[in-house]
């Protein structure tokens, strides 16, 4: 095996700096967060409760539905905080998600998950939430943008694919 040998002052200073370094907040976020686009997705007043709204987010790949509740929900928006999105891939061996009867329901195996509680899994063979989209609404213009995702999109190691491009809108 080879080794190299360093002194001990370039060990104590150089885990110094790196300690410096990853103890800033810039730096400490830089490696755990992505660079997500902010994407419009729909207008408030285009919106009817239990009619989901398909769209791509964070990038084309990534299928998604938005749908507004009707009832208060954990990472809701607008002014009821009814408004949810997720991936529309399941998280069990990536088959497609669809919204029916205020729930996420997996074509495949029937997984199903509560869009009113994170994404939360309450039947089926899923062992992980479904991604929850990051939204942001905009009170004056009624706008809803995507923002981020919470939790990995099935097949993928990071959400942001380096060749991604999606188109703000």
């Amino acid at each position: 095996m080879f080794m190299t040998k360093i002194s001990r002052r370039t060990f104590i200073g150089g885990s110094a700096a790196m300690a410096a370094l990853l103890s800033t907040p810039e730096w400490a976020m830089a490696l755990i967060t992505q660079p997500y686009p902010r994407v419009k997705i729909a207008n408030i007043k285009d919106l009817k409760v239990g009619e989901p709204v398909s769209f791509n987010y964070p990038d084309e790949q990534s299928p998604a539905i938005l749908i507004k509740l009707g009832e208060k929900a954990d990472g809701g928006v607008g002014p009821e905080g009814d408004i949810v999105a997720y991936s529309s891939i399941c998280t069990h061996m990536g088959c497609p998600v669809v919204y029916s009867n205020k729930r996420f329901v997996c074509a495949c195996h029937y997984s199903m998950f509560d869009p009113a509680k994170n994404g939360e899994t309450f039947q089926g063979h899923a062992s992980e939430w479904i991604p929850q989209v990051i939204l942001r609404f905009e009170p004056r213009t009624g706008n809803i943008y995507a923002e981020g995702v919470e939790g990995l999109i099935w097949g993928r190691i990071r959400n942001i694919l380096k060749s991604s491009k999606i188109s703000n809108l």
